[in-house]
């Protein structure tokens, strides 16, 4: 389970760290919204990518071994960011990210299910909440750290780059990439230990492969994925669910660096951006609580709503007031991925591992919703492209009412999910 846990910390702790690589590297490369954002692309498509390969992995391998080739997979895209940095080559840098977050994936489709399997079924709800809130530690502190170690130098100003000559710019981004190396260094190493640790334990073994609930075995009129609607809806939940927590998070240290919203510098706005994905760990013991007295269509709308009005706010304000109303959205997109994979897969029975595969490649949102605010940020500018989350929380809102009018008629046994 320690291992486990660490295994969760990780991975919330490099996907967060993209969000201070973003604003690194744009500035480098003098990149506009919508090129920086292929960022976010290049890491969250390879979930939609890699989802059924790591799979088939578990299915040949095993679930040990695919978490050790996982670690490994990652090093070695973490160790791809030497090369990239001294190159000064976004392109590389990309390429990193595809195979880091390609690792990943190994990760979240071996890791989650065996936590919940192992130990007793009752108790499967109390491990994943502790995974949980390590992934949380792990997002919060990544931009601390990034922003420490990544954002530490002084870049210079778009108009001085532009009289560089073209030896001269490719040393200076050469130079400005370098800060990178030591942390993506020490990253690499921890993975491989981390991999060596899990190779020389014996872990558990279990079997994985039946759908533990009682009475959730009526299949045969159900067949496909395909036919179930409310599946299919939580799939559309989880795609702009991750899209808007993403791209919330991505826009934040250069939101913060407007003048009418806070006219932080890069360090300093990284700090903030720790309080929004701080909210989520602290959202999660405030949503367990709140979701064994309520039903979980109920948060889910009721968080989205009040998500959706905070965006709003920001939009429409300027100072403290746009700064702390949209960190304050990351307390309430805590409850919502859990939420959301919970009362999609419900009453699925033994298609619920389909319809977990179906969920995990909707991560996918997190590529194509950024990629699509960068460009509309592009044209009208960062504060008001935050108009694209609100819709997407809109949405969620929704989902979340009618799957509470659907427990409520059909009085559905609600399956253990994982965040």
């Amino acid at each position: 389970m320690s291992i486990a846990t660490a295994l969760f910390f990780m991975w919330g702790f490099l996907t967060c760290l993209n969000d201070i690589l973003i604003p690194h590297l744009k500035g480098i490369f003098q990149l506009s919204y919508g090129q920086a954002m292929l960022v976010q692309f290049s890491f969250f498509m390879s979930y939609f990518v890699f989802a059924l390969p790591a799979g088939k992995l578990i299915e040949w391998r095993g679930y040990k071994q695919t978490m050790v080739i996982g670690l490994l997979v990652m090093a070695t895209g973490a160790l791809l960011f030497l090369p990239a940095s001294s190159l000064a080559s976004f392109p590389l840098f990309l390429s990193a990210l595809v195979i880091l977050a390609s690792g990943i994936t190994c990760l979240q489709v071996a890791a989650n299910p065996y936590v919940t399997n192992l130990g007793p079924q009752a108790t499967a709800a109390s491990r994943l909440n502790l995974s949980q809130a390590f992934n949380s530690l792990g997002t919060t502190l990544a931009p601390l750290f990034g922003g420490a170690l990544i954002l530490s130098g002084v870049q210079a100003t778009p108009e001085k780059m532009h009289s560089f000559s073209a030896a001269v710019l490719q040393e200076y981004r050469a130079q400005q990439a370098s800060s990178v190396r030591l942390p993506y260094l020490a990253i690499a190493l921890t993975l491989i230990l981390l991999a060596i640790a899990i190779a020389l334990v014996k872990l558990p073994t279990t079997d994985f492969t039946r759908d533990f609930r009682p009475g959730e075995h009526d299949t045969a009129k159900r067949g496909s994925i395909w036919r179930q609607p409310y599946l299919l809806m939580g799939a559309l939940g989880i795609f702009v669910y991750v899209g808007a927590e993403v791209s919330i998070g991505s826009f934040l240290v250069n939101y913060f660096g407007l003048p009418q919203i806070g006219g932080l510098d890069e360090k300093t706005a990284a700090h903030y951006v720790s309080l929004y994905w701080g909210g989520a760990m602290i959202g999660r013991f405030i949503g367990s609580a709140l979701l064994r007295k309520l039903s979980t269509g109920i948060v889910l709308a009721g968080a989205a709503l009040i998500a959706c009005s905070l965006v709003v706010l920001t939009i429409t304000s300027t100072g403290h007031v746009a700064m702390y109303s949209v960190i304050l959205v990351g307390l309430f997109n805590s409850v919502m991925f859990p939420s959301i994979f919970t009362l999609g897969l419900a009453g699925l029975g033994e298609l619920t591992s389909k319809g977990s595969s179906l969920m995990v490649a909707a991560i996918v949102g997190g590529a194509i919703i950024p990629l699509a605010e960068g460009h509309f940020a592009d044209r009208v500018g960062v504060q008001h492209a935050f108009v694209l989350p609100a819709v997407c929380y809109i949405y969620i809102a929704i989902f979340g009412l009618l799957a509470y009018r659907r427990q409520k008629v059909a009085q559905l046994p609600v399956p253990v999910t994982i965040a």
